[in-house]
């Protein structure tokens, strides 16, 4: 993600997966004897994985660097869950050929997810890259970068049922130092049809609950203020369980998602907690309730619905009906009123009726969410959808019902912003506003942007902020000193 403030999620607004690149780059790295030019492009985790290849790259003696034409390597980590992504990436590969012909000895590699799905495919037909590393094996980059310097392709794509790089401190490649991800577990166990990732990914697993609260507790002691904690389904976590449930050492606790929250919201008050993504199907009312008794865990879900159509969702394999989302829902605003929701819709996914669409736009206007993703079908090599359906929804129809699932959510989200002008806003500072050099933006609980003039406040700070006036999804305010109201 891409935030453009680092909120990679809102970079996502109205497309499938809005690919953004970010050149990444570090003081703390120091200076090395090569270069390094690293750029991430996709979800959130493919940026927090980012941050894990700097680390194992700065110990090898890389250093990173914002100008590509002065890098000895060139790592693109790349997103596969649509075929516009993996264009995007290609043609940025077919640009740095140019680089190769001034300088043989740089290195051009490709990681993440399009480098698991692609593989071979890569090296040998279409010779755009001299390595090629999934996932799970970045531990082994600076072995295949040595081997494609003696001359040979590399190759590493394994897939893992252990590896979570619980112990790499990662390198932060955000230079503000006020909000950090942390991967909590790696891999996708659902099965949803039009996805690839259990197939770049591989299967869930959890990493030690201590490490992710260590981790959290150095980055509040280096100064962040708000950490995301990361995974396909974070609901899904559990620690000292096996994959039938059983508990794995009887004298250590059982540790699932809920308990986690509260062990990271412990580390101290004034560390804000998000996380990302939710399941429907998977969220607890544990999980509500543990929100609900600690103001710094955020008070915003996204819970992705996909289609507000039950039969939809079950060609889709959800795991879930649409009255069980709602109940959800339903739960989630009893148990945290003032929550905000976001999620994201899929338009035209195989066999997709006029009825079922509309279902989907009933459930937008019932539920009312803050933000929603919205996605326009992209079949996907490997899936369940490929092998089982057809996709069989023209290209204009799929267009048109984005059109009309965009336009109804722009028009609430801009309602449901006047709403809150007038309103007092607790709001962490996060950086210089992109419009303005005199103003700063922070985000209250609920995820909003908001904008208010710098004075003596500085990144990292807390305030209070009263909405005086808003655009579509962001408020401009004031500071003061009057209590928040939310």
């Amino acid at each position: 993600m891409r935030e453009g403030d680092r909120n990679i999620d809102e970079a996502r607004q109205g497309e499938a997966i809005q690919i953004e690149s970010t050149v990444l780059n570090h003081s703390e790295v120091g200076v090395k004897s090569k270069k390094l030019f690293l750029e991430s492009y996709g979800c959130a985790m493919n940026f927090s994985d980012s941050e894990i290849i700097a680390s194992i790259m700065s110990d090898a003696g890389y250093s990173t660097t914002k100008d590509e034409t002065e890098a000895d390597l060139i790592l693109i980590n790349t997103c596969s869950i649509r075929e516009k992504a993996e264009e995007r990436v290609r043609n940025r590969l077919k640009g740095f050929k140019r680089y190769k012909r001034k300088n043989r000895d740089l290195v051009v590699g490709m990681l993440g997810c399009m480098a698991e799905r692609l593989k071979e495919n890569l090296l040998e037909q279409e010779q755009l890259v001299d390595l090629v590393v999934g996932p799970d094996a970045y531990r082994d980059l600076p072995s295949l970068v040595k081997k494609v310097n003696g001359g040979q392709k590399a190759v590493n794509v394994l897939l893992s049922r252990e590896e979570t790089y619980a112990e790499i401190s990662p390198v932060r490649l955000d230079s503000a130092g006020v909000t950090a991800f942390v991967s909590i577990m790696r891999g996708c166990d659902n099965m949803c049809s039009f996805c690839v990732v259990p197939f770049t990914r591989g299967r869930e697993r959890s990493r030690d609950p201590q490490s992710i609260v260590s981790e959290s507790l150095d980055l509040f002691n280096r100064g962040y203020r708000e950490v995301t904690l990361l995974g396909q389904n974070v609901d899904s976590y559990k620690w000292n369980l096996d994959i039938k449930g059983n508990v794995k050492d009887p004298s250590q606790p059982v540790v699932r998602f809920a308990e986690l929250l509260e062990m990271v919201a412990e580390v101290n008050p004034e560390l804000r907690v998000r996380f990302s993504t939710s399941h429907p199907k998977d969220m607890t009312d544990e999980v509500l309730h543990a929100m609900s008794r600690h103001e710094n865990l955020c008070k915003y879900i996204h819970l992705p619905v996909q289609s507000g159509s039950s039969s939809m969702l079950k060609r889709m394999n959800r795991g879930y009906t649409r009255e069980w989302y709602l109940g959800r829902i339903a739960a989630i605003k009893q148990i945290l009123p003032g929550c905000e929701l976001s999620t994201d819709i899929i338009t035209g996914f195989c066999g997709e009726t006029e009825e079922e669409h509309q279902e989907t736009m009933t459930l937008l206007k019932e539920v009312g969410f803050i933000m929603a993703y919205n996605f326009k079908y992209s079949e996907r090599p490997k899936t369940l959808a490929e092998r089982k359906y057809k996709d069989d929804v023209p290209e204009e129809v799929k267009g048109a019902r984005l059109s009309e699932v965009i336009l109804h959510q722009r028009r609430y989200a801009s309602e449901l912003t006047q709403k809150m002008v007038g309103k007092v806003y607790r709001v962490l500072v996060e950086g210089v506003s992109k419009k303005s050099e005199d103003k700063f933006f922070g985000r209250t609980t609920h995820n909003t942007v908001i904008v208010f003039d710098k004075g003596d406040l500085k990144p990292c700070d807390y305030v209070n902020v009263r909405a005086l006036k808003c655009t579509t999804v962001t408020l401009i305010g004031e500071v003061t000193t009057d209590k928040a109201d939310a």
